[in-house]
């Protein structure tokens, strides 16, 4: 199961992060995957604001990890582009996909090895032929609590 959104504006993808903030828990973890300039911090930003976070969320390139801890359930937001040549095995990540807040992982394809079963992909598109802001969201579940959230913010975006 597979479900795409189209969206025009960096507030539309802060929206959807927002949306699906709410039926996050500890442990869960959602992969987003797409092209530099994509959406992929912006929609972020949207995931730490709902989840109650005041601070500002930046892309994590060069540190590798930013928590935040200030919000209804910790975000583990990790941007593993710059392992392109290496492993996520000293990074630890097993202990942030186990632990007590909710992982966001930017280019998951570079620690594909050390995923789990159950995760939430997003792929971000960008549409440059259809406007600058154009972007397209797959969401791709990966589990059935994944398959249940998805459902869920279907049915929250189309207001049933």
């Amino acid at each position: 199961m597979t479900v795409t959104v189209k969206v025009s504006t960096p507030e539309e993808t802060m929206t959807i992060g927002q949306q699906i903030a709410p039926l996050l828990a500890p442990k869960d973890i959602i992969l987003l995957d797409g092209d530099l300039g994509a959406g992929k911090t912006t929609f972020t930003k949207g995931l730490a604001a709902g989840l109650g976070i005041k601070r500002n969320v930046k892309s994590p390139t060069f540190t590798i990890i930013r928590e935040y801890q200030d919000g209804r359930i910790p975000l583990y937001h990790m941007d593993v582009y710059r392992l392109e040549d290496g492993s996520g095995d000293e990074l630890g990540l097993e202990e942030y996909f186990n632990g007590d807040g909710v992982s966001v992982v930017e280019w998951s394809k570079f620690v594909a090895d050390e995923l789990p079963a159950d995760y939430l992909r997003i792929a971000f598109k960008r549409l440059d032929d259809l406007g600058e802001n154009q972007r397209e969201l797959t969401f791709e579940p990966h589990g059935e609590r994944f398959v249940a959230m998805v459902k869920q913010l279907q049915e929250k975006r189309h207001g049933k």
